[in-house]
């Protein structure tokens, strides 16, 4: 009993230690070296703001292990959040700007930074490193990310309250980290449109508008076993190809966009979304939740023409669409999504039945 109570004691007297220390700490500021770029551990990295002098600003907020969001309304691509992620814990200091060059590099930065505020999951009490209480997020780091060195081999960094730049490397990395740390909102997002495997597959419903005879559902009864509906009737279509069918469906297991094109000229985007559709298709899940693309003709570059000679209307290669239930116009490639861009007769085993 006197042995427990002791090392009750003992316990007690550490943490009141430590809660001390916290309170006779700053609250207002996290002092650091000036050159201390690199982040120890990017696990408890819990958010990331950026910013730059054109009004440009993204968020990214961790939700769940493996799970970020762009300001909190689209989901991030993981490979560009961990790219930045491991760029922050391998940074290593090369040198101080040299002091003939302080003066226009200070400016630079004043100008063409990008400001970079990263938060972290911290205790307000860490005892030895494995006694953790009271979880909380702190801005824990903040510094200017600038242009490249006159190598290109560095980047220009510079810790807020300081007033000396650094050069700042990726060893190993021929090249400069100031892209990685891109305030622009649409570099991050991730680019899907639809990622779903069979069994995740309830129905899809692929309309033609210009050839409507040709526009059909498809209903997943599960263990490979559909329904086809034919739109322009209402009939059940039976002699399909179960081959072409479960390829058609297994193409949406990743389908991602080329590029974002929402900032592209009003009237001629106005333009393209009032022509006639090419192909809609909307994928409702077994949650009963649904996504929609509709895809529209891209004008074809000059010059190009098939094997006879003769012009070429449409672009070969690419499609404009809109995801996300309208609200993203994007650019598709053929090359990603024609496996699910199938007009009715393609399942045909008889090209003459329907």
């Amino acid at each position: 009993m006197k042995k427990n109570k002791t090392i009750l004691v003992t316990f007690v007297l550490l943490g009141l230690m430590a809660l001390i220390l916290w309170l006779t700490q700053s609250t207002t500021t996290f002092k650091r070296s000036l050159s201390e770029f690199k982040l120890n551990d990017s696990s408890n990295v819990t958010r990331i703001f950026m910013s730059d002098k054109n009004n440009n600003t993204v968020t990214l907020s961790r939700k769940a292990p493996g799970k970020w969001m762009v300001n909190d309304k689209y989901p991030a691509q993981n490979q560009g959040i961990d790219l930045l992620l491991k760029t922050m814990v391998e940074l290593e200091v090369s040198q101080p700007v040299a002091k003939a060059a302080h003066d226009n590099i200070v400016k630079e930065l004043a100008v063409n930074a990008v400001k970079v505020e990263i938060y972290q999951q911290v205790y307000r009490i860490d005892l030895f490193g494995k006694i953790h209480w009271f979880p909380h997020e702190k801005l824990t780091k903040v510094y200017y990310v600038g242009g490249a060195t006159q190598s290109n081999l560095g980047s220009f960094m510079l810790m807020q309250g300081s007033s000396v730049p650094f050069v700042v490397y990726l060893p190993g990395f021929r090249g400069f980290v100031s892209p990685r740390y891109s305030p622009i909102e649409k570099y991050w997002r991730d680019y899907n449109v639809f990622r779903k495997t069979i069994p995740e597959i309830a129905s899809v419903r692929v309309e033609i508008p210009g050839t409507p005879e040709y526009s059909y559902e498809v209903r997943n009864n599960g263990n490979n076993k559909f329904n086809m509906i034919s739109l322009v009737d209402g009939k059940e279509i039976k002699n399909y190809d179960t081959l072409r069918m479960l390829n058609f469906l297994s193409g949406f297991r990743n389908l991602n966009y080329e590029a974002l094109l929402n900032d592209m000229d009003v009237a001629r985007k106005d333009s393209i979304l009032n022509s006639q559709p090419f192909i809609i298709i909307t994928l409702t899940d077994t949650a009963g939740v649904s996504k929609s693309i509709t895809t529209f003709h891209k004008q074809g570059p000059t010059g190009q023409t098939d094997p006879q000679g003769i012009p070429l209307p449409f672009d070969l290669d690419r499609l404009y669409a809109t995801v996300n239930e309208g609200e993203d116009f994007t650019i598709i490639q053929y090359f990603t999504f024609d496996k699910v861009l199938r007009p009715k007769p393609f399942f045909m085993k008889d090209a003459g039945s329907n």
